[in-house]
């Protein structure tokens, strides 16, 4: 059946591993097709290519042979620079980059081995060993923290400094700041109802600020009031052409890489207290039970009152004494009432945790801390889902009571987990020892609810949580409203974060649109579809460049502990080793099954290991004491020692 298609020519984006072996999709095939290191024919992993069936053996996967390279995802690379006795070459940082560039401009540059680099192919023909390459820009030598976090930001397509164009934008932008009167008169003015931002202790951008004022009839209204990016930021302008292309702010480590110009980032928008700022506006009258009994939306201008940073909030709850202790005790207690709600209707509340490292003056980690999460960000959040909420189901009640149909609006998708997903859940969770009800296949969000409820304080918690998780599909953005599952809304956007995601200013655009009775244009309007998936695909790269720089700090940290001894919760069996994570800092690590005391086998399923001759078993979720035996930084790798379960 499979070698009757051989020859059949089919189009798609390829997948490379490390290994060099990329996979294809195609209609029609269970699993993607398999092309061979040497069927590559320079393709790298994201390139749009043109393939072709080969004949396979057996019951081998289907193989193919790439024929063209129809676009390239990706042509810059970062890496170290290193030299052999041919000369100058880029070994990536990228391991999916399986061949090195020739660089023989580093010669020229005077560039030492050991630097690392930006460098980008100009040459690779079918048939060379290597592809050439010219050297962009220089980082600093391997190692160093600076040079190793410029790498990680440029390696995902995001840069640290911005072009001179959208510089001077911006700049002119700040230099016509001014809010006028003829504005003011445009808006609904808040700046005499109490208003305060809550953010994190390190945050230098403020999208969003609640205002709160108790009605004569006793019920609340919460103004949710988020930066007006929008009213600077003009569709098609130097800075919105930038925004376009970051799609996001990215948060390592030690740094945020805004996606706007600091000057509009952390200033003329940022909602800063004590200053007149223009915002965009989704105000909610609510009743004591936190029921929604009116809302309005809309451009404003407020003075916020007070930065208060989760800490300074939660404290004036805890001690019942401080500034706005009114307010926040009002809008603490409805966002429970909120929440409850939002549980009892299907939402899943992942809880995972994440850490914070402390650096020293030259960027090593010298401890890390698990975040808290208090009251106040749960508050936060909830009066944020209702307003991304809020706005999505008036666009959609709009467009339906003028006839519009189905509207054009960035949605915020998250789509159900597919079956086989589920089906694995359900193995694992038996193999730890709990039972879910699947119909068909299927799993409410409630069901999936009830499960994360069951194992709160238990040790297995976040291994559950994390399966479930890996469960689920991705959240992306979308012109096509499917609902969001987790949050178990039928319509839901991004309106709440315009400083920092560029969906956000879409869906700000589009809204106003309605409001103002002056719609988008419909080119305007289909431009929106390719955006939505280029931001979804530039969030990814975001957190994955986020998540690239607290596994390089967790294991730099590490290296300073080799020989000591941890707690640790095994998170994965292979047939090569044992996963682990250890217990404070959350650094995963591997134990090869070589280094063990006893020849070990994976038992069926695939969740434990068994030792042959004394049987003893190793599973998922088992705590264990472990040591550190090495922590190799250019591997970013972390290897254990298992002392005793």
């Amino acid at each position: 059946m499979k070698n009757s298609d051989a020859g059949k020519k089919f189009k798609g984006i390829i997948s490379v591993t490390a290994r060099g072996t990329g996979y294809v999709p195609l209609e029609g095939f269970e699993k993607d097709i398999e092309i061979p290191f040497e069927n590559l024919n320079t393709a790298l992993n994201g390139d749009m290519v043109e393939a072709r069936l080969v004949k396979t053996r057996g019951d081998k996967r289907q193989q193919g042979k790439v024929v063209e390279i129809l676009e390239r995802d990706k042509t810059q690379f970062v890496g170290t620079i290193e030299r052999d006795e041919e000369g100058f070459f880029l070994v990536s940082d990228d391991r999916r980059m399986y061949a090195d560039i020739s660089t023989k401009d580093a010669e020229k540059k005077r560039i030492k081995e050991g630097t690392k680099a930006l460098v980008e192919i100009t040459r690779w023909e079918k048939g060379d060993e290597y592809p050439e390459g010219a050297v962009l820009r220089t980082l600093g030598m391997k190692g160093e923290h600076e040079t190793e976090m410029q790498a990680i930001v440029l390696g995902h397509e995001f840069d640290t400094s911005f072009p001179k164009e959208v510089e001077k934008e911006a700049k002119e932008i700040n230099d016509n700041r001014k809010i006028t009167d003829e504005e003011i008169n445009k808006r609904r003015d808040f700046r005499d109802t109490p208003t305060f931002t809550i953010d994190p202790d390190d945050a230098k951008d403020f999208d969003d600020a609640l205002s709160v004022k108790t009605l004569p009839n006793g019920n609340i209204e919460v103004g949710i009031h988020i930066a007006d990016v929008t009213h600077y930021v003009r569709p098609n302008s130097e800075v919105d052409k930038e925004a376009q292309k970051r799609g996001t702010s990215v948060y390592l480590v030690d740094r945020t890489i805004p996606m706007l110009p600091e000057i509009l980032s952390n200033d003329i928008c940022s909602l800063k207290p004590d200053e007149d700022r223009l915002t965009f506006s989704a105000v909610f009258t609510l009743d004591s039970s936190g029921e929604i009994k009116d809302k309005w939306f809309g451009k404003t201008i407020i003075h916020s009152d007070k930065r208060f940073t989760y800490k300074e909030a939660q404290d004036v709850l805890d001690e019942k004494n401080g500034v706005f202790i009114d307010e926040l005790t009002k809008i603490r207690d409805l966002a429970k009432k909120i929440r409850v709600k939002r549980m009892k209707e299907g939402a899943i509340s992942f809880e995972q945790d994440e850490v914070k490292f402390k650096l020293n003056e030259k960027g090593m980690p010298i401890d890390v801390v698990v975040k808290e999460r208090l009251e106040t960000n749960l508050l936060i959040e909830d009066f944020m889902l209702m307003a991304n909420k809020g706005v999505a189901e008036f666009i959609f009640e709009l467009c339906k009571a003028q006839g519009l149909g189905t509207p054009t609006f960035i949605y915020r998708i998250h789509d159900v987990p597919k079956n086989e997903k589920i089906a694995e859940l359900e193995i694992f969770l038996r193999a730890i020892g709990y039972d879910i009800k699947t119909k068909k296949g299927e799993m409410s969000s409630k069901e999936i609810n009830k499960l994360l409820e069951s194992i709160k304080g238990k040790p297995e918690e976040k291994l559950i949580q994390m399966a479930t998780i890996r469960s689920m599909a991705k959240a992306i953005y979308s012109t096509k409203n499917i609902g969001h599952f987790s949050l178990s809304f039928r319509h839901y956007t991004h309106f709440t974060s315009p400083i920092r995601r560029y969906p956000d200013m879409m869906a700000h655009r589009i809204f106003f649109g309605h409001l103002d009775k002056s719609p988008i244009p419909n080119d305007e309007l289909k431009r929106y579809s390719n955006l939505a998936i280029k931001s979804s695909q530039r969030e990814i790269e975001a957190v994955a460049a986020e998540r690239e720089s607290i596994k390089y700090k967790q294991v730099e940290y590490m290296k300073e502990h080799i020989g000591e001894k941890f707690n640790g919760l095994i998170t994965g069996v292979t047939d090569f080793g044992i996963f682990i994570e250890e217990r404070k800092t959350k650094a995963e690590g591997l134990v090869r099954l070589a280094d063990m005391d006893d020849y070990y086998e994976l038992e069926k399923g695939g969740y434990s290991l068994v030792g042959k001759k004394g049987r003893k078993r190793y599973a998922v979720g088992d705590e264990v004491k472990i040591e550190l035996l090495d922590a190799d930084l250019d591997e970013r790798r972390i290897s254990w020692k298992i002392l005793q379960k």
